[in-house]
């Protein structure tokens, strides 16, 4: 059995600021800790259902070096730095059995959240086939494009709720209920970890009863960019265009897996400015 962990940051239990996520600020060491206990817990409850599972855990926060090598689990393997093929979920491939997110956050414009955001500052919407998605919907539909089910999803309780719609059947763990942008009621992280580690058990046990999201054919996609100058860069793709809106940009790929490294890619192109 072979599963993916992939860990986001926002969604940990105890973090409520950008401080505790961000590298150039005094807190970020601790969150760094923090996020770290939370994937060792979803490592260990995943061998208490599968002994002998094959475990990759893909960081994938911001620069996608904050998980401690040191610190984590040795039974698992790590996914650090970039760029890299399939970036939140590198290592994922169609012999994976079970996906799980945790520490994710909800979408931009939704809320309260945590931290709320899609990608980055800069990606206000994304709409694939007329359907609002952020990072767990756009990671979900990934691996659903793969055959693998997303079994479980942690982060605050706007991120659960986002996730419950998407994909009924996972396991959902709020670790913390959100009160705004930066402010929420917390489990204390023992118990976080505690209830993670159960629910991975759980989830992997019941990875075959959880369907693998699915689309079909041909996508297309809407993307809201807040930049002016990302809109320039975006155009110069051949099959992106401006749309009727000001800040929009529309394309169709063929399939899901072409749309969401299009996606990726105007995620990058929004970090440029220009010279």
């Amino acid at each position: 059995m072979k599963a993916l962990i992939s860990v986001d940051m926002e969604g940990i239990s105890g973090i409520v600021h950008s401080s505790e996520t961000n590298p150039e600020r005094y807190d970020y060491q601790r969150g760094r800790e923090l996020m770290t206990a939370e994937a060792n817990a979803v490592i260990a409850g995943v061998l208490d259902a599968e002994p002998t599972a094959d475990v990759l855990v893909a960081d994938a926060h911001g620069t996608f070096r904050n998980l401690l090598p040191e610190q984590l689990d040795r039974r698992a393997r790590l996914v650090r730095g970039k760029p890299r093929a399939l970036n939140m979920l590198a290592g994922l491939d169609e012999e994976t059995d079970a996906a799980l997110l945790v520490g994710y956050h909800v979408r931009a414009g939704e809320g309260p959240g945590v931290l709320a955001h899609t990608m980055n500052g800069e990606i206000l919407d994304v709409r694939v086939a007329g359907r609002s998605l952020g990072e767990i919907g756009l990671n979900a539909a990934m691996a659903g494009h793969l055959g693998v089910p997303v079994v479980l999803l942690s982060g605050d309780d706007a991120a659960c709720a986002e996730a419950a719609a998407l994909i009924p059947e996972a396991v959902t763990v709020p670790v913390k209920e959100a009160l705004g942008m930066a402010a929420a009621v917390t489990l204390h992280p023992e118990e976080a970890r505690d209830r993670l580690r159960r629910a991975a058990a759980d989830a992997v046990s019941r990875r075959r009863e959880i369907p693998p999201p699915s689309l079909t054919g041909p996508v297309d996609v809407e993307v809201d960019l807040a930049s002016p100058h990302t809109i320039d860069l975006a155009t110069l793709i051949p099959g992106v265009s401006r749309t009727a809106g000001a800040r929009t940009v529309a394309f169709t790929a063929p399939d899901y897996g072409t749309a969401y490294r299009l996606i990726l890619l105007l995620a990058q192109l929004a970090t440029i400015r220009p010279a």
